[in-house]
């Protein structure tokens, strides 16, 4: 054990030699001494400030730890640039028996030279589809599956595998995956203002499920449809790629593909963010229904165009997609957007969904009942019991002052001023009498209604606007005129 002597005999000599130091001599030696310190510390243990082009003032720069608050600034700042069509990579399931009379569908939406991403086929296309079109996405064959297994357990194992080839493609700076079938109409613009609402750097697995209970209780209320599309984020889809295989190794018991993706991903600890806007349309007929009553949330798929009837009328149901897309290239932000007003002077009620129709009552009904569709479609499941849809619905009916006067875009067109000029042309005669309660104020004479919207505005996602009815000189036609609500108004 070492002895305190030294230590005080160093001692002693220190406070001997400062009683010889003036008080400011002492004060610029312990200046002097405290600089060398510092710099010596900077540059030994701050490699990276030994550069060459290193700042000159770098050194006396002091780095403070970043409060909650400064740190969240920061994010701010360095943030990357906002998401664009330029950061998403499609992957369209499709098979060499379905692209041909599907084709059309993928390509409504497909922007050759600006979209990215693949069709997976099942095998290699026979001669006839050569030259490949450039209007379609260029084509992958899935790679074989081994399994004995029937046939259609082993097509749902491809469908779900197009995950992770679409991903071994190597597509460079990508933030998204949307997945998708060759039925499915997709509504890009829209898709990109949603996924730049979500951070790609975590984990996404967006989607949305079945409007029908039946085809959720069977499989997942909390599993992605992926006839409606769905996205998952970059390193989502990432490490999904490096674990797929094992995963469905894993649960061998677990048929539908969809079903395979929930399950893999409930194993990473993923839930399902729902986002209303993907349509899987499990249902069958007439969805005008659906259609003229879409939730306040932008349009980003329509699934099952093939089992249902045309959505416009003398249409067939490739003619009628492009319609639709029509009205989407002019103002994607309102397509099927739903807005309410009422004419008082005749008891009407409008309800205008945007870029597709236009219903028009002999009564003044409140929003809560406009806003149910009616139910002009049947269920996916025929035989299942009640309640069949995950919305609530109006029943179709001959009562004329409940059954609406129906009226489809006919055409789309911008204006000098500004504006958008939608025009919506009656679909057949109502072939009812006038509603009575409402003073018989007929409305059989009117054949076309135009709705006049902002060119300059877009409408923001979950806010509805207002509108205002107004007359023309020619008493077949009537206006509408879509517009920002003020503040705290009454729709009623």
């Amino acid at each position: 054990m070492l002895s305190g002597k030294p230590f005080s005999s160093v001692s002693a000599a220190v406070q001997q030699s400062l009683q010889h130091l003036s008080p400011g001599t002492l004060c610029k030696s312990v200046a002097t001494w405290g600089l060398i310190l510092f710099l010596l510390y900077t540059v030994l243990f701050n490699p990276p400030y030994c550069s060459q082009s290193m700042d000159r003032f770098a050194l006396f720069k002091l780095k403070w730890p970043l409060s909650p608050d400064n740190a969240a600034s920061s994010a701010t700042v360095t943030t990357t640039d906002p998401t664009g069509i330029s950061h998403i990579v499609f992957g369209v399931v499709s098979s060499v028996n379905t692209w041909e009379r599907r084709r059309s569908y993928v390509e409504s939406w497909w922007r050759p030279n600006v979209t990215r991403g693949y069709i997976f086929l099942d095998r290699d296309p026979s001669q006839r589809f050569h030259p490949w079109p450039s209007s379609s996405p260029p084509f992958r064959v899935n790679e074989p599956i081994k399994s004995r297994r029937n046939s259609k357990y082993v097509s749902q194992i491809r469908i779900v595998r197009t995950i992770m080839e679409t991903f071994m493609q190597g597509d460079k700076d990508v933030r998204w995956y949307v997945m998708a079938d060759d039925d499915t109409i997709l509504f890009v613009d829209s898709l990109v203002e949603v996924l730049a609402k979500y951070n790609h750097t975590e984990y996404f697995y967006i989607g949305m499920n079945s409007e029908c209970v039946g085809s959720n209780v069977n499989f997942a209320f909390e599993m992605a449809f992926g006839g409606a599309g769905y996205a998952l984020s970059y390193p989502l889809a990432e490490a999904l790629s490096k674990k797929l295989d094992g995963c469905i190794q894993r649960h061998p018991n677990v048929f539908s593909s969809d079903f395979i993706l929930q399950t893999c991903l409930a194993d990473f600890g993923v839930p399902l963010t729902h986002h209303r806007g993907f349509h899987q349309i499990d249902l069958h007929g007439d969805i005008s229904g659906l259609l003229s009553a879409h939730p306040q949330s932008p349009l980003l798929s329509l699934h099952h165009i093939d089992f249902v009837d045309p959505i416009f009328p003398s249409m067939n149901r490739s003619a009628s997609v492009n319609h639709l897309m029509e009205a989407a290239k002019v103002d994607h932000s309102r397509l099927l957007e739903q807005t309410i007003c009422y004419q008082r002077k005749n008891n009407w009620s409008f309800s205008t969904s945007w870029g597709y129709s236009t219903h028009m009552y002999e009564n003044i009904h409140p929003r809560s009942f406009l806003l149910r569709p009616i139910e002009t479609f049947k269920p996916w499941l025929r035989n299942f019991k009640p309640p069949l849809y995950m919305f609530n619905t109006r029943s179709l009916t001959n009562d004329p002052c409940e059954a609406p006067h129906e009226f489809f875009m006919e055409s789309v067109e911008k204006t000098r001023g500004d504006q958008v000029v939608t025009t919506y042309i009656r679909k057949s005669p109502r072939n009812l009498p006038p509603c009575s309660s409402s003073g018989n104020h007929s409305a059989n004479h009117i054949s076309k209604i135009q709705v006049f919207s902002s060119a300059a505005t877009l409408k923001k996602a979950g806010l509805i606007e207002c509108c205002d009815v107004e007359e023309t000189a020619d008493m077949n036609i009537t206006h509408i005129k879509l517009r920002a609500c003020m503040k705290d108004e009454i729709i009623a």
